[in-house]
């Protein structure tokens, strides 16, 4: 395969035949192009949903409340549906194998301040299970503890740019801040995904919120993920079946939509994949198709190479060349042009999406790419390709006898 005579001789037939080899290289060369180009919008697509719930865990479950908007057993509608601590206990109690980790919120503002710097922030209380929901990366020191719930502590875990705004000398880990009169000590730094919003939050636990705020056992929200066992559509038979019991303990019709709400992100997650598996499969036949059109067009022209050089390959015969060599010679020059013409193609499809990348932005397809895995199995795909295109002119040529080609005018 390596013998010097031999490719010689495949680049000299592919010199004498450049307009037919360019020709039918570009279909090759153009659906490589195409299958590279969809792949990388495909993949941009799939990195802006990835974006999109990189502050949440993927299998998310949030549970918030509201009023009534139909009246029920005796009860009028327009009644406020008020969680507490004990719904949250009983969502753990009744649900323990189907939740992951679950953690209730109670939402607050106020007025920061570290010596002579201060600024408004968003406050939000949780449980230690909250930074696993919300995909929180502690940098320096730690977050919420289930002690700080139990003794109901003043602490606070504060978002890097907190730090920023507040500390800015010197790090906040270990100082006290002033929050609408009351002074926290920071015990944690973090950062998020989700952007400047999410880094601009102060987390305390939320019995101590509680405590401050009202002396109550009141919550504004319950988040849970659910067991990563379940996938999408036991998923979201478990939240369908959290909704209906919720409901019911608070007397609330099953047809109200109002008084409880449940977002499961495993329905976005399921239509997700469902679209970009649909997107995936048309990129595949859209790419398959025009290649099958290529090794076509390559498959012709390797029966009319092996036509018009009927009488060499007979006098190859006559001298002793073995059917084995006829096949190796064919074979290689219709792999060679369909590899070079993919590799352009492949190089021009990866090209078309580097360069359009910003500008697909707008279009919510963020950082579209085409990937490793997908060269290497276009590569493998080329070779395949090219060996079917000219295995059908190869074999024919190898049966060739040689009285009959010697006689072929």
């Amino acid at each position: 395969m390596f013998d010097r005579d031999l490719w010689r001789e495949i680049f000299q037939s592919i010199n004498m035949n450049r307009t037919r080899s360019l020709l039918s290289g570009f279909t090759v060369a153009f659906a490589i192009s195409l299958f590279a180009i969809l792949f990388g919008v495909v993949n941009g697509l799939v990195n802006t949903f990835d974006n999109a719930f990189a502050d949440d865990a993927a299998n998310s479950i949030f549970i918030q409340s509201g009023r009534t908007s139909k009246a029920n057993k005796g009860l009028q509608a327009g009644r406020q549906i008020q969680f507490k601590n004990e719904d949250y206990q009983y969502i753990k109690d009744e649900f323990g194998d189907k939740v992951q980790f679950i953690t209730a919120r109670v939402y607050r503002g106020g007025i920061a301040s570290f010596r002579n710097e201060q600024s408004s922030y968003n406050i939000r209380a949780v449980h230690p299970d909250h930074q696993f929901l919300e995909n929180t990366k502690v940098e320096y020191g730690r977050y919420i503890n289930q002690l700080d719930v139990d003794n109901k502590t003043k602490v606070v875990v504060i978002g890097r740019l907190v730090e920023e705004d507040l500390f800015l000398k010197t790090t906040a880990l270990g100082k006290y801040i002033n929050l609408n009169g009351i002074q926290y000590k920071v015990v944690g730094i973090f950062s998020d995904d989700g952007g400047d919003n999410e880094e601009r939050l102060i987390y305390m636990p939320i019995s101590t919120a509680q405590q401050v705020y009202g002396n109550n056992d009141y919550i504004d929200q319950i988040n849970l993920t659910y067991n990563p066992n379940l996938n999408f559509d036991q998923a979201i038979g478990f939240s369908n079946q959290l909704t209906k019991k919720l409901k019911d303990r608070f007397l609330v019709s099953q047809n109200d939509q109002r008084a409880i709400r449940v977002r499961n992100l495993a329905n976005e997650s399921k239509a997700i994949n469902q679209m970009t598996g649909g997107l995936g499969v048309m990129v595949l036949v859209i790419g398959f198709g025009t290649l099958i059109a290529g090794i076509v067009g390559i498959s012709n022209m390797m029966i009319f190479i092996v036509k018009e050089r009927t009488k060499e390959i007979g006098i190859r015969k006559a001298l002793g060349a073995s059917p084995k060599s006829i096949v190796l010679i064919i074979l290689l020059e219709s792999i060679l042009v369909t590899l070079i013409a993919g590799f352009v193609g492949l190089l021009i499809g990866m090209g078309v999406v580097e360069l359009a990348g910003p500008m697909l932005e707008k279009y919510f397809i963020k950082d579209p790419s085409v990937s490793l895995s997908v060269v290497v199995a276009a590569s493998i795909t080329l070779i395949v390709a090219g060996g079917i295109a000219g295995y059908l002119p190869a074999k024919k040529a190898s049966r060739i006898k040689p009285i009959v080609a010697l006689r072929n005018d």
